[in-house]
């Protein structure tokens, strides 16, 4: 599965992420340090990429509606020091089956939002914060 670690996740998980035979790629590879989400999301778009992030913002279903991405997992680490969220990230993946969450929205297996039946691809929207 391709993935996208978003910018405040170790890239240090990349080699480890590979290990469980997925292909994730940073964001600091593609030049999206900085950038703001919807470049990034576009970019994992184009590219149908999984996002990987702690970013609530990718929450925002107005934003990012289900069926109009490859995916989002957003994480809530009860901490966030490097070594426990990455715990935290690796734990998930290897005990989900990412191609069952395509194009949905997931905050930390707490709650899934699946794309509607009819999903035609639309577009997300940039809705001022």
């Amino acid at each position: 599965m391709k993935l996208k670690l978003d910018e405040n996740l170790s890239r240090h998980l990349k080699a480890e992420i590979e290990g469980l035979g997925h292909e994730p790629r940073t964001a600091a590879e593609q030049g999206l340090l900085g950038k703001r989400d919807p470049e990034v999301a576009a970019a994992a778009k184009s590219e149908g990429e999984i996002i990987l992030t702690l970013d609530l913002e990718f929450g925002d279903l107005r934003k990012y509606p289900p069926g109009s991405h490859p995916g989002i997992i957003l994480f809530r680490p009860r901490s966030m020091g490097p070594r426990f969220v990455g715990g935290v990230v690796m734990d998930f993946l290897k005990r989900t089956q990412l191609a069952e969450l395509a194009g949905c929205l997931v905050v930390d297996r707490v709650r899934v939002r699946y794309p509607p039946l009819d999903t035609d691809g639309d577009e997300w929207t940039d809705v001022p914060s």
